[in-house]
């Protein structure tokens, strides 16, 4: 399957949620990640890849959130 292309905007917004401590690690591989418009739960799925509650996840398939969980544990080492 192909990646999907991050736009950049995400990537921007991803990084200021690590800039401004919005990243918080929890276990087992989980995540609260304060994003603009409340807490969101990143999470590690039993396939490894990453999943978001928030609506644009559901809706796209990608979000900031899970974004920045990837840049803030190494996981996307060219964002």
């Amino acid at each position: 399957m192909r990646k999907k292309r991050l736009h950049y905007k995400v990537i921007e917004k991803a990084h200021r949620l690590i800039k401004n401590g919005q990243v918080e690690q929890l276990d087992n591989g989980r995540y609260n990640v304060i994003g603009d418009h409340g807490t969101y739960n990143v999470v590690k799925t039993p396939e490894g890849d990453l999943a978001c509650n928030c609506p644009g996840y559901r809706d796209k398939g990608s979000c900031s959130h899970s974004t920045a969980v990837m840049i803030f544990t190494g996981k996307a080492k060219y964002l």
